[in-house]
């Protein structure tokens, strides 16, 4: 895409896979939904994937601390995971959602 068809699409509000996919590992997007509770938690395991990803071979790991806190903060913005955890806890299984039910894209 040339830089001027980019401008156009900014301009139009248009969003591509390419930022979809990239807004995923976004810790400011993942900051933005989840619960303040665990931003803490959060940044702390990214400042320690930023620091290990100076290792070209570990940036992958990195990518994959993103993409797991992005689908955990998905889960705990949900009104009704409290509810969910503990009926998983307790083994009530009828109350449960398998996460592929759940997660667009969720692979077992």
């Amino acid at each position: 895409m040339t830089p001027r068809a980019a401008l156009r699409r900014a301009r139009l509000g248009c969003v591509t896979a390419d930022q979809m996919r990239d807004a995923v590992h976004d810790p400011a997007e993942i900051l933005r939904i989840l619960p303040e509770a665990w931003h803490e938690p959060f940044l702390s395991d990214h400042r320690s994937a930023l620091d290990a990803a100076h290792e070209v071979w570990r940036f992958r790991q990195l990518r994959d601390l993103l993409h797991t806190w992005r689908l955990r903060a998905l889960a705990l913005a949900d009104p009704g995971f409290e509810r969910a955890a503990q009926a998983a806890r307790e083994g009530r299984s009828k109350e449960f959602v398998p996460a592929g039910q759940i997660i667009p894209g969720w692979h077992e």
